[in-house]
């Protein structure tokens, strides 16, 4: 029998509430998407709940998050609002943007996340820009960007991560690896022994974690995000995951191999892991039960009240809006 595993049995639980709550937001955000109610793409990332638990959990309420496309259970565990998130997908009233940003660009100040990005690396370099804003006001807050493994083989990684290490800026950059870029595999379209060794070359300490593991991430992050605050330089990590669906909410996954997401499902699922944990470690079964039914029924009822909501008013398409004039006539 194995020995019961050494743990903070109120910490996993957290964890495990987050992640719990994370799968279900995107189970309810798929539903929403077969009914059309989604105004545009969703990327779920069913599979991958231990990176935005075990990484973000870890960060401060005044810290700086970036997230990717796939976005939701990073903003979820940064602290916004479940319900705002969910209107936010559908284009309603009282989204956390009104309504304007969707899925691929969601965003909430208030916790300290600036934004999903629907273009591919793009948050790596803004990541950069808002770590120099941070130095030059002070303070001990830091940055945590996340991107896919996609994003390594585009040229905003090697800006921003070069910017960050050059000015020696509190940022941990985040390779969210699901193996998959978009439709493709993304070891067969990569050169090199991968992101880690790209981001050693630019003078970044990098650790590689199973990204699975969702207290394994947990302790990975809050020793470097330490450092980072004690005047470290940037850090990176690799966590290497697993995107159980397809790329986006209407992709069947046809170009992976047959049974591979389903033998990930039963082998290497991360919620399952964590429990499996906390019965080792004495927690009783009914306790996680009561995690996963109370997250189940938040997010149905997050869907059903913004299935409810109203659309926003038409004069809102002009709020948040900045009218510099031409460009034509007044920049030159």
């Amino acid at each position: 029998m194995n020995a019961p595993p050494n743990i903070d049995v109120d910490a996993a639980l957290a964890l495990l509430a987050m992640m719990e709550r994370i799968r279900a937001f995107e189970e309810q955000a798929l539903v929403a998407a077969a009914e059309k109610l989604v105004l545009g793409a969703i990327h779920p990332s069913i599979g991958q709940e231990a990176v935005a638990a075990g990484l973000v959990g870890a960060l401060r309420s005044d810290d700086v998050l970036l997230s990717t496309h796939r976005g939701h259970g990073h903003t979820l565990a940064k602290g916004a609002d479940a319900l705002a998130m969910m209107r936010e997908l559908l284009g309603r009233r009282g989204g956390c943007c009104g309504g304007k940003g969707g899925s691929m660009h969601i965003a909430d100040f208030g916790v300290g996340m600036l934004g999903a990005n629907g273009v591919v690396g793009a948050n790596i370099v803004i990541a950069a820009g808002a770590a120099q804003g941070l130095r030059l006001k002070g303070g001990d807050q830091v940055v945590c960007c996340i991107f896919g493994d996609g994003a390594i083989n585009r040229g905003p990684f090697l800006e921003g991560l070069n910017w960050a290490a050059v000015f020696e800026l509190p940022v941990l950059f985040v390779c969210e690896d699901n193996q998959y870029s978009a439709l493709t595999r993304t070891m067969d379209t990569t050169g090199g022994p991968g992101p880690a060794a790209r981001a050693e070359s630019l003078g970044l300490r990098a650790t590689s974690v199973d990204g699975n593991d969702a207290l394994a991430l947990a302790d990975t992050t809050r020793e470097i995000i330490a450092r980072l605050r004690a005047g470290g330089r940037p850090e990176f990590v690799h966590a290497l995951t697993y995107r159980r669906t397809g790329h986006t909410a209407s992709d069947p996954a046809a170009y992976r191999p047959a049974g591979e997401a389903d033998t990930m499902a039963l082998q290497n699922d991360p919620i399952t892991r964590l429990r499996e944990h906390l019965l080792l470690a004495g927690c009783h079964e009914h306790s996680c039960n009561a995690l996963r039914d109370n997250a189940q029924h938040e997010m149905r009822e997050a869907l059903q009240t913004a299935r409810d909501s109203d659309w926003p008013e038409e004069s809102a398409a002009f709020a948040d809006v900045q009218d510099v004039g031409s460009p034509a006539q007044e920049a030159y």
